[in-house]
């Protein structure tokens, strides 16, 4: 085992390189420079290009880009080229602890890399953050909603998170995308106002799914909402009958699952439909993506109601600059933005911002500029800042209903 362990993580290290090297070199030709070239300025992304979250992460890419374009891909002089890293797998489907890690030392070892914009699941952020910490290069998630990466989770007394990623006594880590602690307890309180008196909730045992399945909980018990159960599943199994059967029988008003489409999210509401569990699903951020419908089936919405839910608004809710950004991504991509776009436009626009600023290639200079970030109004998203801890001061919850296949916002709830 330990040796089959080792020739693994040589092949992860060895495809990271040859991924990144690859896409840059791509993006980079097309520009006219060389990736090595001292005369660079490089944003590097890592996010889950391999598996169902590509739809999602073209999207952040795009974002990126567009931002990048903005500034006529330069910054104070130099070219301004943009890496577009893989952290997944074909054999995972979904986000690599390999390959994160790998993707975060090779964004080290390139003097050019003044940001790392990613990653897109919380799992990998934890994998890739101490690396970039001890290291002092910022890091920008514009989707791993964690509260624990950033502050200390009340009742959390053995994890040492936050401090566990920030070795070197900095923060390197900030994300503009709201974080659980927003998600979790306003989707409890959405379902109360829509009068549901219990709940069933499920999670992929992944720290992104288990942990906002559980701030959901306890705010359920806090507003009186009862709780029948909560269980983990085993997000490989080919289907959940059985465990939805035994939860029809409990007659919940509201099934939860905290998780997201590559953990067994649009098979749980296709179970919904072939068991005949009639109440209604909420599913968090990690399923407010076209690959969670396409899944499920638009059919399976027919007969079942699902909500779901993220930080921030949906991109048919956004106003003014936002609104323009969603304008100018249809008119570039022939389609809508799905909902992490303007994340990803908001997480370039957030670091251009600040590098200019700075003037110069200086990652601690960015670095600390980017964290005195306040009033940011530069972007889509609206007027907001940077907390001490790296969050943003955006603090809202849209909650949509799947309807012909799309996500239709209903409600936004502000703390």
């Amino acid at each position: 085992m330990a040796m089959h362990a080792m020739h693994r993580r040589r092949f992860l290290r060895w495809g990271a390189r040859v991924t990144g090297v690859a896409a840059a070199g791509l993006f980079v030709s097309a520009s006219g420079c060389s990736s090595s070239n001292n005369n660079v300025v490089k944003i590097v992304s890592s996010l889950p290009r391999t598996g169902s979250a590509q739809g999602q992460t073209d999207t952040i890419v795009n974002g990126i880009r567009m931002a990048m374009e903005e500034y006529n891909n330069e910054l104070f002089g130099l070219k301004l080229v943009h890496q577009d890293m893989d952290d997944a797998t074909a054999a995972q489907g979904q986000w690599d602890a390999g390959k994160e890690a790998d993707n975060a030392r090779e964004a080290l070892a390139d003097p050019n890399v003044m940001v790392y914009i990613g990653p897109y699941n919380s799992g990998a952020a934890k994998v890739s953050m101490p690396i970039l910490n001890e290291a002092g290069l910022l890091q920008i998630s514009p989707a791993a909603t964690w509260p624990g990466l950033t502050k200390k989770v009340p009742g959390d007394d053995k994890s040492g998170e936050p401090d566990i990623y920030r070795k070197s006594g900095k923060i390197t880590f900030c994300r503009v995308c709201p974080n659980d602690f927003v998600q979790g307890p306003l989707s409890a309180l959405f379902a109360k106002e829509k009068g549901y008196k219990s709940v069933y909730i499920l999670d992929d045992k992944e720290l992104y799914g288990a942990g906002i399945a559980r701030l959901f909980k306890q705010k359920c018990e806090e507003l009186g909402i009862t709780v029948l159960g909560h269980e983990s599943i085993v997000a490989t199994q080919k289907n959940f009958k059985t465990v939805i059967a035994a939860i029809r029988d409990k007659k919940p008003d509201l099934l939860y699952f905290g998780g997201t489409s590559q953990s067994g999210g649009p098979q749980i509401a296709i179970d919904m439909k072939g068991e005949g569990l009639k109440c209604p699903l909420m599913v968090p951020d990690g399923c407010y993506e076209k690959a969670f419908i396409d899944g499920a089936g638009v059919d399976t919405f027919k007969e079942i109601t699902c909500y779901a839910t993220i930080g921030g608004l949906d991109p048919k809710e956004l106003t003014g600059a936002g609104a323009e950004f969603v304008r100018r991504y249809k008119e570039k991509f022939n389609k809508d933005p799905e909902a992490y776009a303007v994340y990803g436009y908001e997480a370039a626009k957030v670091f251009l911002e600040a590098a200019k600023a700075v003037g110069t290639k200086d990652r601690e200079a960015i670095r600390e500029a980017v964290l005195k970030t306040k009033n940011f109004d530069k972007g889509a998203l609206g007027k907001w800042s940077f907390d001490p801890d790296g969050d943003t001061t955006l603090r809202v919850l849209t909650i949509s209903r799947i309807v012909n296949g799309t996500f239709q916002p209903e409600k936004s709830i502000s703390e």
